[in-house]
């Protein structure tokens, strides 16, 4: 036998569907609570409607029908307050619920507000999520029990109640989440203490591997280079030539004098011939030696400039020096630097620390220097020297030259590889090293 039940009027579906449409158009959780607390009332008159939001503490009043804001401190606010605590523990069935002081058994306070406040029934309509987990609450103030076809009817809604809740809640929590003032006070005294904490002070600065060892090659003569006869970091033992000067200046200036001394060696003969037939010769013959004197002087120092013109090395080492090329043919005057002969066997780190940079640093205060081409294996050292003045290097840079050891001699301790090096200070606290630079810059803008 087949049961006819009656449909539903199109005008309560088409209020449906508009408060369904409301739901979906709601951008904030209070829009949606204010929505179902008075939207719902051409449908189900009501003394009253209340929407509780269900936190880990009980309910949580969002909103109130005929209200805008509900006031906290209103007596009918205070009690409703412990309503809800009393009411959280009682709906425990995920269907709505349909309560009256009869079938509730309320406690003596409860009871005694509900008798003034409220008429003899609520209608308790849950919100879940759709793991199960209780959303929120509408309460219905009603005199007596709806239709069970409005129960029906008042399902689709509900569940479309609960997903914009669900949504909302997410968004809100993911986009406008607030710091209470307690955190904020907990994470400046944790921020507070941190600054407080001493920390070592560093510094970091290009570096690179020379030698503690090194002699200073420069030209003993003005000339122009005409051969280098040793590549970059080549070894070389005392006595190797290392470069040789070009010889035709000089080569022609000897022979030039070589032919002035023949001749006044010749017009010092005759006059000593003439001095003895000729008394007036005698006079000429101081000025005739002493010019003979100073052309073989002049010769003497030309030939000993053309064995100059040769550079060999003082002592074994590597010879450092750029490309070849950029000395072969370049004019050079006396001193100036060629190249290095360095000992190997005593490297050291030369560290270029920028002013901006500079830490106060004491002889023998740590360095480690990651070198480019070894990353992973760090060398480790102490400051040997500081220089007094800091000197624009080739960069620009103003920086103080430094001098370090290095403690245990490494394999890839080798002669003009480059790195970083880190200097390590004295202890600080955590807050100054932090603002040490920019409270530098602040005071050398403001002159304060």
């Amino acid at each position: 036998m087949t049961v006819n039940r009656p449909l539903p009027h199109p005008q309560l579906l088409l209020q449906l569907d508009a408060l369904r449409d409301k739901a979906m158009a709601a951008e904030t959780l209070g829009a949606l609570a204010f929505s179902m607390a008075n939207d719902l009332y051409p449908l189900l008159p009501f003394h009253q409607a209340l929407v509780f939001e269900q936190n880990k503490a009980g309910l949580d009043l969002l909103c109130v029908s005929g209200l805008a804001r509900p006031s906290e401190d209103s007596p009918y606010l205070v009690w409703l307050k412990r309503a809800s605590r009393w009411l959280a523990e009682r709906l425990v069935e995920p269907q709505p619920t349909w309560l009256t002081q009869d079938n509730a058994t309320p406690p003596e306070d409860i009871a005694q507000g509900w008798a003034e406040w409220w008429p003899s029934g609520l209608w308790c309509i849950p919100l879940h999520g759709p793991d199960g987990e209780r959303l929120g609450v509408l309460v219905l103030l009603l005199e007596a029990e709806p239709p069970a076809m409005l129960h029906q009817q008042l399902d689709g809604l509900t569940r479309t109640w609960a997903y914009c809740w669900r949504t909302l809640t997410r968004r809100r929590h993911i986009s406008r989440w607030r710091p209470s003032r307690r955190q904020v006070l907990l994470t400046l005294l944790v921020a507070g203490a941190l600054l407080l904490v001493p920390v070592r002070q560093t510094a970091l600065a290009p570096a690179q591997i020379v030698s503690r060892q090194a002699l200073i090659i420069s030209s003993p003569i003005d000339g122009v280079i005409a051969q280098v006869l040793v590549r970059p970091n080549q070894p070389v033992e005392a006595g190797t030539p290392l470069f040789t000067l070009d010889e035709t200046t000089l080569r022609s200036r000897a022979e030039v004098l070589g032919k002035e001394v023949a001749v006044a060696d010749a017009e010092l003969l005759a006059a000593s011939q003439r001095a003895f037939d000729n008394p007036q010769s005698k006079n000429e013959l101081t000025l005739l030696q002493g010019r003979a004197q100073q052309r073989r002087a002049e010769l003497a120092a030309v030939q000993a400039q053309l064995q100059r013109t040769q550079v060999v090395s003082p002592r074994a080492g590597v010879a450092v020096f750029s490309d070849p090329n950029d000395w072969i043919g370049k004019p050079v005057s006396t001193g100036e630097r060629i190249l290095h002969v360095a000992d190997p066997a005593q490297p050291a780190m030369q560290i270029q620390l920028a002013v901006a940079d500079a830490i106060a640093l004491e002889p023998g205060a740590e360095v480690t220097l990651f070198l480019t081409a070894y990353p992973l294996s760090p060398l480790k050292g102490k400051i040997l020297e500081t220089s007094y003045q800091a000197k624009a290097g080739d960069d620009g840079v103003v920086a103080y030259r430094l001098l370090a050891s290095i403690d245990e001699h490494s394999e890839h301790a080798r002669l003009g590889l480059h790195g970083t090096a880190k200097l390590y200070g004295g202890r600080v606290m955590l807050g100054y090293y932090l603002l040490r630079r920019p409270l530098a810059t602040v005071r050398a803008w403001s002159g304060w």
